[in-house]
């Protein structure tokens, strides 16, 4: 913690279908000395899509909203504008869930302060002040492609306040927090009173921020307040149902549709490990914290980390190791693996400019290795485990080559985010011709 200059640290781990044991380490507030517990709540981040899609899909079976029907059918105070060329025929809330609706608007990087003018959801989707974003709008074909986008849920979020005539809020404290008990939760930003005297403060270089976290209105992508102990019985529950057990927030036919790949290993809501038994979690980043939650979905078996400053998703994936290791989860956690050196002609194989999730990658090949660079001013040396598989230890990120290196797959230190081919990367190698 005090390496990688993260205040506090939460962790929760599932073992046998069970929580095993959770844990805090370290300060929620580093000011005032207070110190982490098991029940201190931190913000989810984008965990927040995961609460949100078990929410929406639970609507979804009662009837209350269609699942592959345009949501413009859901919405009865705003309508997203047809687009005749991207999506003449909408989106639909299983796109939006997936990332496939080809909305834009990744994210929600700055939030706000607390005593500042908030937009409401109307004015997010549209881009008007005092929003940060540009208007929520078709930017690719629906169903076309994988493109993360948190503006999508924000339009999942006004869907499911219209049909239930409640605050999403509200909505999500009667369906699925109440219910899963977890009381150290809830949707709403700011926090309220209730979470107050425990409660995690971002922090920057190692002080809180000012007004001590950043507010975010966008409450379906980003606005979950969470105990990692919660966030664990949320991942238990649709553990359960996964294994064909019933009374749980989804039947288990859902939840297998849930966990199934859409495209580029997102399912409704979860990203999904699909090599070797199926995994399944989310992740988060909002101004000062940083989460992670990942659990198998065929065994009671998984780990929540939450933290609250610094390079905190270094810290997670370390103790993420530690914990797979300990318990025995090689498909969480690969066993650590000896650095290798390959001869420039293998590099090459991987060597191009690769695009996806948000992300444009160079990647050159040197006679010392393979070099990446995605707009930073010196690219970095990546570490070679295998000819198909390298590692960017500043990020902690781990990539597989498909066989043909027409892709590229994030399978440790990230979700697993694909890239794809679009160029070649031309050689600045004296002598060496591609």
């Amino acid at each position: 913690m005090q390496a990688y200059g993260v205040p506090g640290v939460s962790v929760a781990v599932i073992h046998r279908g069970r929580l095993e044991w959770a844990r805090g380490w370290g300060y929620r507030d580093r000011a005032r000395c207070a110190p982490v517990t098991p029940d201190t709540a931190f913000q989810a981040a984008s965990i927040s899509k995961l609460a949100t899609a078990t929410l929406a899909l639970r609507l979804a079976e009662q009837g209350k909203i269609g699942l592959d029907q345009d949501i413009n059918q859901a919405l009865g105070s705003w309508q997203l504008p047809t687009d005749p060329t991207l999506a003449p025929k909408g989106v639909t809330l299983a796109q939006l869930l997936s990332h496939t609706a080809g909305l834009g608007v990744h994210g929600f990087d700055r939030g706000f302060r607390p005593g500042q003018l908030l937009p409401t959801l109307v004015q997010i989707l549209d881009g008007q002040p005092p929003s940060q974003n540009p208007p929520v709008r078709s930017v690719l074909p629906a169903g076309g492609q994988f493109e993360y986008s948190g503006g999508g849920y924000v339009l999942a979020q006004l869907a499911l306040s219209d049909v239930s005539g409640l605050t999403f809020g509200e909505l999500a404290q009667r369906e699925l927090l109440a219910p899963l008990g977890m009381a150290h939760s809830a949707f709403a930003m700011p926090p309220p009173a209730s979470l107050r005297a425990n409660l995690a403060f971002a922090h920057a270089n190692g002080e809180p921020i000012e007004g001590d976290f950043a507010i975010y209105p966008q409450l379906a992508p980003a606005g979950l307040w969470a105990s990692a102990s919660d966030l664990a019985r949320l991942l238990m529950d649709l553990q359960a149902s996964a294994k064909g057990k019933r009374g749980h927030r989804l039947s288990p036919a859902m939840t297998h549709r849930m966990l199934r790949p859409v495209k580029d290993n997102w399912g409704l809501g979860p990203f999904l490990y699909t090599d070797g038994p199926l995994r399944f979690g989310h992740d988060g980043t909002n101004q000062g914290f940083q989460s992670l939650a990942v659990a198998y979905a065929d065994r009671g078996e998984g780990v929540v980390v939450l933290t609250n400053g610094g390079q905190g998703r270094r810290l997670i994936d370390e103790i993420v190791r530690a914990v797979a290791t300990d318990y025995g989860w090689p498909e969480i956690a690969a066993p650590a693996a000896q650095a290798k050196t390959l001869p420039l002609a293998v590099l090459y194989r991987a060597a191009g400019r690769f695009h996806g999730g948000g992300l444009d990658v160079v990647l050159e090949a040197k006679p010392d290795g393979l070099y990446a660079n995605a707009g930073a001013p010196v690219a970095e040396r990546l570490v070679t485990l295998s000819p198909t598989r390298f590692r960017a230890e500043s990020i902690g990120v781990t990539v597989e080559f498909a066989p043909d290196f027409s892709s590229a797959t994030m399978i440790e230190g990230a979700p697993p985010m694909k890239l794809y081919r679009v160029g070649d990367a031309p050689s600045t190698t004296p002598g060496v011709e591609r």
